[in-house]
């Protein structure tokens, strides 16, 4: 009797979680959530990214890998996220949370996943300025300040 119960549980768990998961894609530089496009992407090289405003056209973030000068040294390899519609910036050593090797365009979309999660973006698109704050304060590392050049 308890298998069951925990059988039950455990569908009960992944019907909520297949539920409440969005499919974010990346198809000719739209950026696509649930088959509704909410941003316009445009990849400018391998290590960089831009994403549009499907209001305006303006430019509301951009995306680029740093790897610090040191191309063969990857442990001091950071990516920028600047919202420049907030006027942030956000550095980060933690890739994991985008890395995917060999193809920027699903790291790009595992960027967007992201910043739903943390409610950066909501579902049209838009920024919310509060959750950029928060995000800075939680993500921020500050490397440049950091870094002597």
């Amino acid at each position: 009797m308890t298998i069951n119960r925990l059988f039950a549980f455990f569908l009960l768990l992944m019907g909520c979680n297949l539920y409440f998961s969005q499919e974010v894609s990346i198809k000719d530089d739209k950026v696509l959530l649930d088959g509704k496009q909410i941003l316009k992407a445009e990849k400018i090289n391998i290590t960089q990214y831009s994403f549009f405003s499907m209001k305006d056209d303006e430019e509301v973030l951009m995306y680029k890998y740093m790897d610090n000068e040191t191309p063969k040294y990857v442990s001091d390899d950071y990516f920028i996220l600047n919202f420049l519609t907030e006027k942030t910036k956000v550095e980060s050593t933690d890739l994991a949370k985008i890395a995917n090797f060999m193809n920027s365009k699903k790291g790009m979309e595992k960027l967007i996943k992201w910043l739903l999660k943390e409610r950066v973006i909501n579902q049209n698109g838009e920024l919310n300025p509060d959750r950029v704050t928060i995000f800075k304060e939680k993500y921020d590392e500050n490397i440049t300040q950091r870094t002597l050049r």
